[in-house]
């Protein structure tokens, strides 16, 4: 891009929290303000740092993370969250300085909510600051929630109120709760509680939609000090064939699919942080040999626990399979999902995994492992209906029943027939007029002040 022409364009910083489902709509969002005639600049940390060559359209600025290596090696998210905070504000702050020195004036500094080292910076030098929250209303409610039982004493809750509904959401069970996997619940709720408090930013920009969360949204609006922009689903506004991955995605999929007839194609992935235990993983192999459907299955190295990749598979597994399963380490998820071999989903419920699915009619069965995953999971099968949960002890058996059900059985019917609704749904909020459509009208009303 010629730099002149560039240069009279309004910029924006856009900060994205380094995991994979928070830099896919970080970038997506990026990609609806450049269309819109925005410079857009990426301030990433070196840790799991995007691929500039992916998006020529971006200025890239990486900024030390200080982290340390056993850290890192750790995968303990919430110690990774809790020290980009304390170690990037002054880093990111030198960084934004540059910016506004050698590109001139900034509109405004767009944060992911865990990235809230951000806004202090921003407020440093006078800039405005609005959140994107990379998560559903529901589990921002259901933080909320978690909150409201630290102040009545209630947390951590007893294991015999696990089936219970939580009082503010009475839609969910307390064992639905996004809590932490980790054995620091301090540091979780202090992260939690930074995720939810706005501080001085002047707005929320939402990666959901009306058609979803309509009366949760309106809710929250009453509760936010600032406007709240549900412009969702993002993974709409960028290119089909673009892609932000961390890791190498395996197209060679693609062309299997192409061999196989309409909606006959299970696919099975569990995202790019989720680790599997032996046993679940044959229980998983076993489930998917007995119901004689063909799947896409991915499956990331190092996610099953004590494997390379796939050697703890069951033996003779990939024979009984055959050419009926097709197993990948990375694959193109949106790409996949919106093939029309594909007719289900077996997935962890990542927000970006349960959008993208939603959004090209695909039901889902949903085997959630922690935080979010937890509450998406209960809206999919029980609020939304589009969509079965594996919750017990993962057991073959019940995989293939589930498999049957979501692919071909008539008890599927209408979880189906809800998918497709959906994905008609998403469709017309997106389009001209739409809810989705309107709410990024209005954001860019909002940032031109």
């Amino acid at each position: 891009m010629d730099q002149n022409q560039g240069e009279r364009k309004p910029r924006v910083v856009l900060i994205p929290c380094p995991f994979q489902g928070h830099i896919n709509p970080m970038l997506q969002l990026g990609a609806a303000l450049h269309s819109k005639g925005y410079s857009i600049t990426i301030v990433h940390t070196q840790y799991n740092s995007p691929n500039p060559s992916r998006h020529p359209e971006f200025d890239f600025q990486s900024i030390q993370d200080g982290l340390a290596e056993d850290v890192i090696d750790s995968g303990n998210l919430l110690e990774i969250i809790t020290g980009l905070n304390i170690k990037c504000k002054h880093p990111f702050q030198e960084c934004l300085e540059q910016i506004v020195l050698r590109r001139g004036q900034v509109t405004c500094v767009i944060y992911d909510d865990l990235m809230y080292f951000a806004e202090a910076a921003a407020n440093n030098l006078e800039l405005p600051s609005i959140i994107l929250r990379t998560i559903n209303a529901a589990t921002f409610a259901s933080r909320l929630a978690i909150m409201h039982l630290v102040e009545e004493g209630r947390f951590p809750f007893q294991d015999s109120a696990l089936g219970e509904p939580v009082p503010d959401l009475p839609l969910l069970r307390f064992k639905d709760l996004p809590v932490s996997k980790y054995n620091a619940q301090d540091k979780f709720l202090k992260l939690i509680a930074e995720a939810c408090h706005t501080r001085t930013s002047s707005a929320v920009v939402w990666n959901t939609i009306d058609c979803l969360e309509q009366p949760l949204l309106a809710q929250l609006q009453k509760q936010c000090p600032v406007p709240i922009f549900p412009i969702g689903p993002m993974h709409k506004y960028a290119p089909p064939s673009s892609s932000s991955s961390l890791l190498k995605e395996d197209t060679n999929c693609i062309s299997w699919l192409n061999k196989q007839p309409e909606k006959s194609v299970l696919y099975v992935s569990f995202g790019s942080v989720v680790s599997i235990q032996e046993t679940e993983i044959a229980e998983m192999a076993r489930g998917l040999a007995n119901s004689e459907q063909k799947f896409l299955w991915v499956i990331r190295p190092g996610s099953i626990l004590g494997s390379e990749w796939i050697e703890l598979l069951p033996k003779g597994f990939l024979e009984t399979v055959g050419q009926r399963g097709c197993i990948v380490k990375w694959a193109p998820q949106k790409q996949v999902l919106a093939h029309a071999a594909v007719g289900g989903f077996l997935t962890h419920c990542g927000w970006n995994s349960t959008l993208e699915s939603i959004a090209e009619g695909v039901p889902m069965i949903c085997r959630p492992n922690f935080g979010d995953q937890l509450v998406n999971a209960r809206y999919i099968s029980h609020v939304w209906g589009i969509g079965l949960q594996l919750e017990s002890k993962l057991d073959g058996e019940e995989v293939a029943r589930a498999v049957r059900r979501i692919m071909v059985d008539e008890k599927g019917e209408e979880i189906r027939v809800r998918a497709k609704s959906f994905k008609k749904k998403i469709e017309l909020g997106m389009g001209r007029g739409g809810s989705s459509y309107n709410a990024l009208n209005k954001l860019l009303e909002f940032m031109s002040f």
